[in-house]
């Protein structure tokens, strides 16, 4: 987004080389923000100084309530401690206009990249604590003590219950889990962000 209808053209005529991407122009970080919710995750070319909201302000709104964009500032009056509080606020690059072209799409290219990992970890993250939440929570509370790297006796005795019993409860934990050693378990409690409370 910038306020500089020019600017804003020029940017559009460049994107529009690289295939299958949607491109949306916005005139101002107030436009841009109204309109999040229409507007699939993607890579935000952002001016840091615009009218209504700036740029930085875009920025500081996105952290608070959208994770879905990677944002590459643009702005023609950059300075170190912009630059610094842009990052900080979770940039993915600074560049001063005019930038070069191929650099620009480089970090256009990166930008979506790293969206693309993030998007997998999301969906790795949200897979496997749907898997976590299919168990009891007898079945959980067997899990954590596997977590712990208890013994089946000592989860037993830790639950007061008999140690043939926490084997059914590991059977059904790891046919529920679809996994077939507990390492793989293991690695799906973690992955769901699953922890004991030591």
């Amino acid at each position: 987004m910038d306020d500089d209808d020019s600017v804003r053209t020029s940017l559009v005529h460049l994107l529009s080389i690289l295939p299958d991407y949607q491109i949306h122009s916005f005139t101002s970080g107030d436009a841009f923000l109204a309109a999040t919710d229409r507007v699939g995750p993607g890579c935000l070319l952002l001016d840091l100084h615009m009218p209504g909201t700036t740029g930085i302000g875009v920025l500081e709104k996105l952290g608070r309530i959208d994770k879905r964009f990677e944002t590459i500032v643009l702005t023609g009056e950059g300075d170190v401690t912009t630059a610094v509080q842009a990052m900080k606020l979770g940039a993915f690059d600074f560049l001063e206009k005019p930038c070069n072209h191929l650099r620009l799409l480089d970090t256009i290219d990166m930008a979506f990249s790293k969206l693309a990992a993030s998007s997998r970890v999301v969906m790795r993250r949200a897979q496997a604590l749907a898997k976590i939440n299919s168990l009891s929570l007898r079945e959980r509370d067997v899990l954590i003590g596997l977590m712990e790297g208890h013994s089946n006796k000592v989860i037993a005795h830790d639950l007061g219950i008999s140690p043939r019993t926490i084997e059914i409860y590991r059977a059904k934990l790891m046919e529920k889990l679809d996994v077939r050693s507990l390492s793989e378990a293991l690695g799906i409690a973690f992955a769901a962000g699953l922890y004991s409370d030591d």
